[in-house]
């Protein structure tokens, strides 16, 4: 086994589709470690013997940990070889998936490389919330907001344009909605009968801190010391919590979570909300 610096490890994902799962699952995988980072090399739409060989010479020159899902049985053979010459880990990221399948269903696979990404309903479904979701961001289009799935409202920075969008390629139309001091709300937006809306914030310290950030980042400044100031961000944050409670809006803290993880507890709330209304 080659020598390897303890900070970082070299990571192959080679796929024959977009690479999208087995990069998730890398990723996944490697968050669990700490003190040492991967170096990812990402080998997409691998689907001939000329392009593997390709991903091969350069596994070569950089030695570490090989995944992989490879739907043509040559390929992986091929690839399963080259690793063991090499002396490298390797493993078929689908492969304990699908045999699992495989005994419990009674039926061996079709092999359909990139069957996930095929353009059917809940693709079009994704792509239509998505745009949903662009053309109704930071409070705009607020005449068709019965008409989102989710709406998020909450102060500035705090994460309501991100979480839209990944919620939007979840096939959930989202509206986003800012709280601004001084700003009247959409006329609707408290009457709103269809859409479950959530309240996002976070702690005022984080709040300026995102803000400071952004405007640094964006060499610019703000009309107002208020709006980096903690005991206003405090009241900004006091005043959306109060609308949200006088509506019974759902509340999400986001100060410690990813955009994932807020995504995935919207996304939580909706299901409860709709197995509810089926009831």
């Amino acid at each position: 086994m080659p020598t390897r610096n303890p900070g970082y490890f070299h990571l192959h994902l080679i796929s024959d589709s977009t690479g999208e799962t087995l990069t998730t699952v890398a990723r996944a995988a490697a968050a669990q470690y700490e003190n040492v980072s991967p170096v990812e090399h990402v080998y997409p739409l691998v689907r001939t013997r000329k392009q593997l060989e390709i991903a091969l010479a350069e596994i070569e020159l950089q030695p570490g940990i090989v995944l992989y899902t490879l739907l043509d049985a040559e390929l992986r053979e091929h690839l399963v070889e080259g690793c063991k010459k090499l002396g490298l880990p390797y493993l078929s990221i689908l492969g304990p998936v699908l045999q699992l399948f495989q005994s419990y269903l009674g039926s061996e696979t079709k092999a359909r490389v990139g069957a996930q990404h095929m353009l059917n309903a809940d693709y079009f479904k994704r792509i239509d919330a998505l745009n949903y979701t662009m053309l109704h961001d930071d409070g705009q289009h607020t005449d068709d907001l019965e008409d989102a799935d989710v709406v998020l409202v909450g102060i500035s920075r705090t994460s309501k344009t991100p979480t839209s969008i990944y919620l939007a390629n979840r096939g959930v139309k989202t509206a986003n909605v800012p709280l601004v001091p001084n700003v009247p709300l959409p006329s609707n937006l408290e009457t709103l009968k269809k859409p479950l809306v959530v309240g996002l914030y976070a702690t005022p310290e984080r709040i300026v801190q995102i803000r400071q950030n952004r405007l640094l980042a964006l060499r610019a400044h703000h009309d107002t010391d208020a709006y980096v100031d903690r005991q206003a961000v405090a009241e900004e944050l006091a005043m959306a919590r109060k609308l949200c409670a006088r509506n019974r809006w759902e509340l999400i803290d986001v100060t410690r979570r990813s955009i994932e993880e807020t995504a995935a507890a919207v996304m939580k709330l909706l299901a409860e909300r709709r197995r509810q209304s089926a009831q």
